[in-house]
């Protein structure tokens, strides 16, 4: 069966969307949620603020659609590793550094989803627990995986995928795209250091 092709329409949608998103990020990551106001989001988006109800709707939606790209992206990389049908290996070699550029990408939302969750209405921040208990699962299982097929060297699967998850999402806070690293090297280089922890048996697991 066919997938039928977006319209204009429907791009012209998911644009307006999208840099409302955007601006709000900007605004939310700049001032704060409580901050901010919608009159602020349509000025720097220089439309008025019936533009933001009718193609995204209100505030605490615009915060828990940006609370949530983080564990979104990792998710949607995690799956589409686990999708390849390879071995654990292998599935973390094409996982980790896609996830660590999902990191990147969503630095500015994943600090706002720390900074503000406190004011998620209970039912996002329900959800997005239930995000990342599902991605924490994931991890866990090829670890688990890994473990027992002997490809991964792990004592502790579930302490290893919370120290693996730790590690990548704290360069929210101490990478900066205009520091000496580029996102490149710094995705080549954490995917290295997180692979060469997991080797079995003086195996790297990097290629």
């Amino acid at each position: 069966m066919k997938t039928a092709r977006p319209t204009i329409n429907d791009e012209v949608a998911a644009f307006k969307r999208a840099r409302t998103l955007e601006a709000a990020t900007d605004l939310f990551y700049e001032k704060g949620y409580n901050n901010s106001t919608l009159d602020d989001v349509a000025e720097r988006l220089g439309v008025t603020k019936p533009f933001i109800y009718k193609n995204f709707g209100n505030k605490h939606m615009l915060l828990a659609t940006i609370c949530a790209q983080g564990i979104q992206g990792a998710l949607g990389e995690m799956e589409a590793a686990l999708a390849q049908n390879a071995g654990p290996a292998e599935t973390l070699r094409i996982f980790v550094p896609r996830y660590v550029e999902a990191i990147i990408a969503a630095q500015k939302s994943i600090a706002i989803h720390i900074r503000e969750e406190k004011n998620l209405l209970p039912e996002d921040a329900n959800r997005l627990a239930a995000l990342r208990q599902k991605f924490m699962g994931q991890v866990q299982g090829v670890l688990e995986a890994g473990k027992k097929a002997g490809e991964v060297d792990v004592p502790d699967p579930r302490i290893s995928a919370f120290a693996i998850v730790g590690a990548v999402s704290w360069l929210t806070f101490w990478f900066h795209p205009e520091g000496p690293l580029s996102p490149e090297e710094l995705t080549e280089r954490m995917t290295a250091v997180i692979l060469n922890l997991l080797r079995s048996g003086g195996v790297r697991l990097t290629a």
